[in-house]
């Protein structure tokens, strides 16, 4: 099939999973709900709010059961640390930080040529309802070079952040942001993309703060505190006013506070193992539950890093009503919900 809407019409398909590039998440995952099937959709969940709030009606709509692939909520260390953080040992939480770091150096991905398409690719189709720009071997090799191509990805953090901040927005049940401030740009990169290489996000609620930096011109990241004093690249740190407990996705160190003792035996196991990430979609096919990374939950933080971008563009903050799920009086920012459609494709209104 050239065109997934003929697959989709076929009577050939049980269930779809989404893995194409971030560009077509949105429309495709509209479109399979529509047509009755069950979805399993790779992060990015979308390229902006408004996609994202339509995927979710879509979905309820259609009552149709998702999974967002950001399998490390299913493994077991992820697990561990919602159990700490709920159980209050850390105290109250004022901050979390966030990070994902890198370093490619100056010349980013390269500076591979434009060339014409390799037969049997239809680069229109493959561009589908964003920009056409000149083909590029690179921007198809893999999602890592996709990522330097903000037509088809957004950037950087849309990449990484769903799987990091994920943590956060599980372990203390948050909601929307009220308030997002981004800051960042193309500072030192110079290759044959045009992502942005440093982006620094505050995210506001209502009792706390949640901040994300991602770079891919450094690559130092978070370091714990003595003792343990390791360093991580990918880190999420929990700060508490009786401890800070610091983690990447496979193992985490806390560290008290004003010469605490923490008392970590009475953290009690309460989060259950996960059957497997897509185990666990493919059973809630079947039970009609939804698992636990269903776009339902899910959009939340999709909604929060979409809002992040559209501040990064603007250079400024961005409030956002989380009642009504809008930006109230902002038609700067309310033009950037959804990114522009390029003919014939139209996104569908409808539900917004």
């Amino acid at each position: 099939f050239n065109d997934y809407r003929d697959l989709l019409a076929s009577g050939l398909v049980d269930a779809v999973v989404i893995g194409t590039p971030p560009h077509w998440h949105a429309l495709m995952a509209i479109h399979s709900c529509e047509a009755g099937m069950d979805v399993y959709m790779e992060k990015p969940m979308t390229m902006g709010v408004g996609e994202s709030l339509a995927v979710k009606r879509a979905v309820e709509k259609n009552k149709r059961i998702t999974q967002i692939g950001t399998q490390i909520h299913a493994e077991s260390n992820y697990r561990k640390v919602v159990d700490i953080v709920r159980s209050g040992v850390l105290g109250k939480i004022s901050v979390v930080r966030t990070t994902n770091v890198g370093n490619q150096g100056p010349d980013g991905i390269g500076h591979t040529p434009n060339s014409d398409p390799p037969e049997g690719l239809d680069w229109d189709m493959w561009c589908g309802p964003a920009p056409m720009r000149p083909f590029n071997p690179l921007i198809v090799k893999r999602a890592y070079e996709n990522s330097s191509f903000m037509e088809y990805s957004n950037g950087w953090t849309p990449g990484m952040a769903p799987h990091i901040i994920d943590l956060p927005y599980w372990a203390l049940e948050l909601g929307h942001p009220t308030c997002v401030s981004s800051s960042g740009g193309r500072y030192i990169v110079d290759d044959v993309g045009n992502a942005y290489d440093t982006h620094e996000a505050l995210f506001q609620y209502p009792n706390m703060t949640l901040t994300w930096g991602t770079s891919i011109v450094n690559a130092f990241g978070l370091s714990s505190p003595p003792p343990t004093c390791k360093k991580r690249n990918l880190a999420i740190s929990f700060q508490g006013v009786d401890g800070t407990l610091v983690t990447d996705y496979n193992e985490h160190d806390i560290h008290p506070e004003r010469g605490l003792e923490l008392d970590l035996d009475s953290v009690e196991d309460v989060t259950p193992e996960s059957p497997g990430h897509y185990r666990e979609w493919l059973d809630c096919i079947r039970s009609r539950e939804q698992p636990s990374c269903h776009i339902g939950y899910h959009y939340k933080i999709d909604v929060a890093i979409n809002l992040s971008l559209i501040a990064l563009k603007l250079g400024r903050s961005v409030r956002f009503d989380p009642e009504t799920e809008t930006i109230p009086d902002d038609p700067e920012a309310n033009r950037l919900l959804v990114p522009e459609y390029r003919d014939p494709w139209e996104f569908p209104r409808g539900y917004l």
